[in-house]
């Protein structure tokens, strides 16, 4: 009934390549304990987005930009002028079926064209046997899946032996549910493959005629129908390399789809054979995107071109505040969108207010251990590995009894989940909760954050190596001279509660975790006293009566922690008193913005009940509506409302001797940036494909991810609660805007030596416009290294606006 055939070595060595290559075409997805956005078109910034969307088309049946409706809407607004279109137009790659001015205005007017996906075996066989194949096969390795990759969730944890697809087989060759539905023979079938998923990759493919030519996207199809779970076993990988090894869960994943497609294909051969053989064709084909296809990739690009003028006419219209002599306060922040209201509320508080913007993890990507355990938190961007190692601070006796506590917790929560116990737990204990319930429901059933004590890095960093760090530290923030008394170092987190998702809510460049430890770990080095000797020694001052002090920025509260615990504040206890009183009042004016935005927010003072309450879907906005970059003094955005819209990193090129500084913006903040600019894309653009979907459904799976209902496919992305106020989107998927105020030269030399964050604004993942020693935004970046001025056509519009 089934055929069994056996690549030849030569063959297997190609299609084994191609597999590689097909895995990275897929994204990670990061677990829910440190749930970082990542950019869900990772492996395609090689390619354009009209290219991308030819690939997407074909291997998931998706599209991945705006409905044109949308595009019409803003054309008939005035957000988006003919001259945008036309500009967007001239720049379409000459080797594409260009469209001309009228084919955009007649496309305009006509609804977007429904895609579909290249069919696989299981989709044939299910037309002609009326037998739901796909739903089948998404529901058992959904099953096996959720088993193998569990962190912990579950108490009863599955043989791993030999990996995935090793794991699988003999979950498989057992699982009768697929001969049930009449797949006849299937457990032998497949206890009868081979153990090593290169061969039953190999041999599936012969069984199923893929060339070489078709396997690219052939695999890559196979791939997108696992879901989140393709992308997790991706996660895996990166992880792993990230240590100098590697992993296949995904290629034992992508083996595990096959050899179903190999089986339903014996079983359905005579009817499908034909239709199959003209998908392999398809499959062969190079990806060319449509006229359509690029038609939407135009649009898209002169929505984003809309988006720059109206960024440069409130650049324009700024008023900075003139701060002179020594600040009484410099505040510094993390360069998340949501850090811009509050910002901007501090600084309106007192003229001697400074505020700068920096990447939250402040320079310091430390490997670190919580009060009471031994695991280790990555707490830095995920594209870099640790460079200091940390653990809180406290005495062997608190940390013994931090240790109780937890064990008393853990054991607990598995009497609670225990198959013997968890029935008679209802009810012998509902009781005891119905009150927590009710206070949890009144949105009373938290209070402040609690934070461990005061982290120090580990021993064995010495002073010269300390010193260094802080000197290049201070040197990216540009803050090496006029320090203030106070100088506040604000990492950010948020506190919400039954939230799967919470730790996409964190600070993303700490890994998915809060921003505390990293600033408290910089005021201890900055306030050190040798230190300090050995920074003025390399041309940094700071006075003796600067104190650095760290503080906790709660985005979904706007409330401001200090950490003034940390160290002795005597001498600045009457400017740490004058600094509480800003913070409160600018968290007031801050949850007033934000209240005006939130669904069903009673005003400012709601918006504390809203982090608390277990029912809310909505505590905060998170980085929706996210669409610039802008590394620049604070001169340059100072008295302007970017409405929470832009990351705002501090940079002055005139102290940047080398162009150090300028090479680590564009190559770890914007990329981060990049990353979630494009998830909030991605979830917005294609929900089905690249959202979490909807949190009312979600069940978490393995302590790893989430799922709709009570099985399937892990769901990556965003949930739509997160993009989607129940009645219009909270974000417009633009591709992020990145201007810098620096010499091109200096950023062509960049791109130069960094060819994937080149790709990125060369297939324009993201735009890059240098902006004008007058603020102005002045360049646009092609590319190739080629930049053009802003055209008039843009110049006009926005003079006449």
């Amino acid at each position: 009934m089934y055929m069994k055939h056996e690549s030849y070595p030569a063959a297997l060595l190609e299609l084994v390549a191609l597999a590689n290559d097909a895995v990275r075409q897929i994204p990670p997805l990061f677990p829910l304990a440190s749930n970082v956005a990542v950019n869900p078109f990772l492996g395609q910034t090689q390619e354009t987005l009209a290219v991308t969307s030819a690939r997407l088309a074909r291997v998931a049946g998706t599209r991945i930009t705006p409905d044109r409706a949308a595009f019409a809407q803003k054309l008939a607004s005035g957000e988006i002028t003919e001259a945008d279109l036309r500009d967007a137009l001239a720049s379409v790659e000459s080797r594409f079926d260009t469209p001309s001015f009228e084919h955009l205005q007649a496309a305009l007017g006509s609804e977007t064209a429904k895609l579909s996906p290249l069919p696989t075996v299981a989709d044939l066989a299910a037309e002609v046997s009326g037998i739901d194949w796909p739903g089948l096969i998404d529901e058992r390795i959904g099953a096996w899946a959720a088993s193998h990759f569990d962190q912990g969730q579950a108490l009863w944890q599955p043989n791993r032996a030999g990996g995935a697809y090793s794991a699988w087989r003999e979950f498989a060759s057992r699982d009768l549910t697929p001969e049930i539905h009449g797949l006849k023979g299937f457990g032998a079938f497949v206890a009868g493959t081979n153990r090593s998923q290169w061969r039953a990759i190999g041999r599936a493919s012969e069984a199923l005629g893929v060339t070489p030519e078709a396997a690219s996207t052939a695999f890559h199809r196979w791939l997108m129908t696992l879901g989140g779970w393709a992308q997790y076993a991706r996660y895996l990988l990166w992880q792993a390399e990230l240590e100098g090894q590697t992993d296949t869960s995904t290629t034992e994943l992508l083996a595990i789809r096959m050899v179903f497609e190999e089986a339903l294909f014996g079983l359905y051969h005579e009817q499908i054979a034909d239709r199959w053989a003209e998908t392999i064709a398809q499959h062969e084909a190079p990806i060319t995107p449509t006229r359509d296809l690029v038609i939407d990739a135009v649009l898209q690009d002169a929505s984003e071109r809309a988006q720059q003028r109206k960024l440069a006419q409130t650049l324009g219209a700024r008023q900075p505040r003139k701060v002179e002599g020594r600040p009484e306060v410099q505040a510094a922040f993390c360069i998340d969108v949501r850090s811009e209201v509050f910002r901007r509320a501090l600084e309106s508080q007192d003229s001697g207010i400074e505020t700068i913007g920096f990447a939250g993890f402040f320079g310091l990507a430390s490997a670190h251990k919580a009060a009471g355990s031994d695991v280790t938190e990555i707490r830095g961007p995920v594209l870099l590995n640790p460079n200091v190692c940390s653990h809180a601070a406290e005495g062997a006796q608190a940390d013994l009894n931090r240790r109780y506590t937890a064990r008393a917790k853990r054991a607990w929560g598995r009497f609670k989940l225990a198959a013997v116990s968890s029935f008679a737990f209802v009810e012998a204990t509902g009781p005891v909760y119905a009150g927590k319930l009710l206070r949890d429901a009144l949105g009373k059933g938290h209070g402040s954050a609690k934070f461990d004590p005061a982290p120090k890095l580990d021993d064995g960093i010495d002073l010269p190596t300390r010193v260094a760090s802080a000197k290049a530290i201070l040197g990216a923030m540009s803050l090496t001279s006029n320090f203030a008394r106070i100088v506040m170092l604000a990492g950010h987190g948020a506190d919400v509660t039954n939230n799967p998702h919470e730790s996409a809510l964190q600070c993303g460049a700490c890994g998915g975790h809060a921003g505390d430890v990293s600033a408290r770990l910089l005021a201890g080095l900055l306030n050190d006293h040798a230190v300090r000797e050995g920074l003025r020694a390399e041309g940094i001052d700071i006075p003796a009566d600067t104190l650095f002090l760290a503080a906790m920025h709660h985005t979904t509260t706007d409330k401001v922690s200090l950490f003034d615990q940390d160290q002795a504040t005597g001498q600045w206890a009457a400017q740490i008193a004058q600094l509480k009183t800003w913070l409160t009042s600018a968290g007031q004016l801050a949850r007033s913005e934000r209240a005006a935005r939130l669904p069903r927010a009673k005003g400012a003072n709601d918006i504390a009940r809203r982090a608390t309450d277990w029912a809310e879907l909505r505590p905060e906005w998170g980085l929706a509506g996210c669409r610039a970059f802008i590394a620049a003094p604070r001169s340059r955005t100072d008295g302007t409302g970017l409405a929470g819209q832009s990351f705002l990193h501090s940079y002055d090129w005139r102290a940047d001797e080398g162009f150090g500084v300028l090479e680590l913006i564009m190559t770890a903040p914007v990329v981060v940036a990049s990353w979630i600019s494009l998830q909030y894309y991605g979830s917005t653009v294609a929900p089905g494909l690249f959202g979490g979907g909807n949190k009312l459904l979600h069940n978490v799976v393995g302590g790893i991810g989430v799922v709709e209902g009570n099985g399937g496919a892990l769901r990556p992305g965003l949930p739509w609660q997160s993009i989607h106020d129940g009645e219009a989107f909270q974000h417009d998927p633009l591709r992020l805007s990145v201007i810098i105020e620096a010499p091109r030269e200096a950023m062509n030399d960049i791109l130069r030596r960094n060819e994937t964050v080149k790709e990125l604004f060369d297939n324009r993942w993201l735009h890059l416009i240098a902006m004008d020693e007058n603020g102005d935004l002045a360049w646009r970046y092609t590319k190739d290294l080629e930049w053009v001025a802003m055209a008039s056509a843009e110049i006009s519009a926005m003079a006449a606006e």
